[in-house]
């Protein structure tokens, strides 16, 4: 009813507040603004920054002030912009507040702590704003999808694909797209990525020899059992070395540049406690490298950074790892961090790297003095645009070998922009389910768009994921309409899903009795991937508490609007207030699909102005100005016309079928709706006239 994004209505009653807007409260507007100094930058209804603080100084209510405030919090909890709406209703006092909800969770805590903002400062009372924050920062780390599947999910979700998603777990686990043409998303990974692809990833020895078996360059080294054999493959491959765990990732327990015994030891340790077994590799000179490949191709590409600390006579090396490597604003212990922050005594390779320049954590370097704190595990460097095309392909020949479809290729080398071999490059592991972070916000270098990268591999040019969904809503004959048009569907072969008053069904089978005219009973047949095309019936009062269950639909049908219902229950008390609930169905019609509307009730025609799509009509009066008028634009119209019904293209007729031929026109006015709503939708699907006429003369209304 209000956007076609998530939203949470609540509905506020603010008292004897109204008589008190924000300009007669003193120093409220003040302590409102010096507490979220970002409001200054709301735009309201003035369409300019600044436009919120204007209406303050004019003079406005508490609950105009409660949206306003609810998605500042939610924007400095990390989820920035969004619609808002504070509508009065009939009750003095009485509001409707609309926030956008990115999860129902976090914006109800949002919504209670700017409740509680707003009247602390209405009641010159302290209020813990930055606690606040900071619990909603937190809430919303919990809650929302992370940094790689948001990624993937906005690119969907953006123009032009507009691909559908649905959440299908608290984590990250996302559907794109509806029914069969759906895909399924976990973070970087896909339903296309290989469980065993993964397991030949996670074991480094492995994913080694069967790289060297498709003359991939990879360092030599092999397995041991002990410090000592770590020690033994060392003098085998000769110095310097690497050490690393087998099947640790993100760079964890990886020791580098190893020299002597007692530091190969001492990182078998280290790499002991990361993973299940150890590797001795030969040491690789030169950067450390991600490349991401998506499909068949390199997508993008960062280089690592090494991390110092510079002494100054002063500080500890603890203290200097915090103010001087900790304080960047890229690392932090979420998620959505590029970065890790470093904790020195939980970090047994930080200690071991410093250890080898003679330093612990409690030593004072002297001033000036450099030392080298972390060398894995930090690709911050954009070279996308530098990698060699040979190097680029034998990344993707990498990921092709271990069988994934999206993976993070580690190399080193010294120079990414000459081929690996002449400077004795080589990869060194092979990562599924990368990190999309260091691709989207690098430190240095221009953001890649990773996840569009994913959506194209996901979904081919031209595909947005979508299956046919009718959509049908009004006061009468609603469920048979709906019932028909998953009939008619059916006729082409299909496999069909249908969501209304009599129940959930899937083909002619009902799953759930119950009425599923509700969100969740939708839901569950968007997620369905055997169905191949939905029906769904709404109500008032779905469209009025819980909103659609789909977010676009191919074909939007509006049979009668009895303007004179109202739903005082919901706050529908006027003819204006219905007909906004029920544009619904007719907003969210695809622009290449159809609004089918009623031409015999005014109400329902006035809904045509505002379908993306087609528009066409049925009805019972051939003369109507409605239908004329339509005909006269070489529009589509289906008419009953004496004793049969006619499809009806500008002034082109074609007669359909005998009204004496289908039972269902034995019914009452309703049943008769119902079967001309219903045509015209199979219609506007693009159905023949002979599934039409098969399907209408085959229809039993009672099932």
């Amino acid at each position: 009813m209000w956007t076609y994004r998530p939203v949470i209505e609540a509905w506020i009653d603010i008292g004897d507040l109204e008589n008190s807007p924000s300009n007669t409260i003193p120093g409220f507007n003040q302590r409102l603004i010096e507490w979220l100094p970002s409001l200054r930058t709301h735009r309201c209804s003035y369409g300019e920054e600044g436009g919120f603080l204007r209406r303050l100084e004019e003079g406005t209510w508490p609950a105009h002030i409660l949206e306003h405030v609810t998605l500042e919090l939610q924007n400095q909890a990390g989820m920035p912009g969004g619609f808002g709406r504070a509508r009065s209703m009939t009750q003095i006092g009485r509001y409707k507040v609309v926030v956008r909800a990115w999860h129902p969770d976090v914006t109800l805590a949002a919504l209670h702590a700017a409740r509680d903002l707003v009247m602390a400062a209405i009641e010159d009372k302290p209020f813990p704003v930055v606690e606040t924050i900071r619990q909603l920062r937190e809430l919303a780390d919990r809650r929302m999808l992370g940094p790689s599947t948001t990624a993937i999910v906005e690119a969907a979700n953006d123009k032009p694909r507009r691909i559908p998603f649905i959440r299908l777990n608290e984590g990250n686990l996302v559907q794109l797209g509806y029914g069969a043409r759906s895909r399924r998303i976990w973070t970087a990974e896909t339903e296309k990525t290989s469980a065993i692809a993964e397991s030949i990833a996670s074991d480094k020895d492995l994913t080694k020899r069967l790289l060297a078996a498709a003359g991939v360059p990879v360092p030599e080294g092999r397995t041991v059992e002990s410090p000592a054999d770590a020690w033994a493959a060392a003098e085998e491959i000769g110095l310097p070395v690497a050490v690393k765990p087998l099947d640790a990732n993100h760079g964890r327990g990886v020791s580098l540049d190893l020299k002597t015994r007692d530091e190969v030891e001492a990182a078998y340790a280290v790499a002991e406690r990361e993973g299940s077994g150890v590797m001795v590799e030969r040491y690789i000179r030169g950067e450390e490298h991600r490349l991401l490949v998506v499909g068949r191709t390199m997508v993008a590409a960062c280089k690592g950074e090494s991390i110092y600390i510079t002494g100054d006579g002063q500080q500890t090396v603890r203290e200097l790892i915090e103010s001087q490597v900790n304080t960047d604003p890229r690392r932090g212990f979420e998620e959505e961090f590029p970065l890790e922050t470093i904790v020195f005594d939980k970090d047994p390779l930080v200690q071991l790297i410093l250890k080898r320049q003679g330093f612990s954590g409690d030593d004072v370097p002297a001033a000036g003095q450099k030392l080298l704190v972390q060398r894995t595990g930090t690709y911050a460097i954009d070279v996308t645009d530098a990698v060699h095309p040979e190097t680029a392909w034998l990344a993707c020949l990498a990921a092709r070998v271990v069988g994934l479809d999206i993976a993070g290729i580690d190399l080193v080398c010294e120079d990414i922009s000459q081929p690996l071999s002449p400077q004795q490059g080589a990869i060194v592991e092979v990562n599924a389910g990368p990190s999309l972070l260091m691709h989207l916000k690098p430190a240095v270098g221009k953001p890649r768009p990773v996840g569009q990268a994913i959506v194209e591999h996901l979904f081919p040019a031209q595909d947005d994921g979508r299956i046919p969904i009718v959509g049908v809503s009004g006061s009468r004959a609603t469920t048979m309409t709906a019932r028909l048009i998953e009939r008619l569907l059916r006729l082409t072969g299909k496999k069909t899903g249908l969501a209304c008053a009599d129940g959930l069904f899937l083909g002619e089978r009902c799953v759930d009795a119950r009425d599923a005219t509700r969100w969740e009973p939708g839901q569950r047949l968007l997620m369905n991937r055997n169905v191949e095309a939905a029906v769904f019936e709404s109500t008032v009062h779905t469209l009025a508490t819980e909103g659609l269950p789909y977010d676009r639909c191919e074909i939007g049908v509006v049979t009668k609007i009895d303007a004179d219902r109202f739903y005082p229950e919901h706050e529908i008390t006027t003819s204006e207030l219905l007909f906004r609930v029920y544009r619904t169905q007719i907003d969210v019609v695809l622009e290449r699909g159809a609004a089918v509307l009623n031409a015999d009730d005014p109400m329902a025609v006035e809904l045509a102005n505002l379908s993306d799509g087609e528009v066409v009509f049925f009805g019972q009066d051939v003369a109507s100005a409605v239908i004329l008028g339509q005909r006269q634009k070489g529009g589509r119209a289906l008419l009953r016309r004496d004793d049969e019904i006619v499809l009806a293209v500008g002034a082109e007729e074609s007669p359909l079928v005998k009204l004496a031929r289908i039972p269902a026109w034995e019914g009452d006015a309703d049943a008769h709706l119902a079967v001309l709503a219903a045509l015209a939708a199979g219609w506007a699907l693009g159905l023949s006239p002979e599934i039409l006429r098969a399907g209408v003369e085959t229809f039993l209304p009672d099932f």
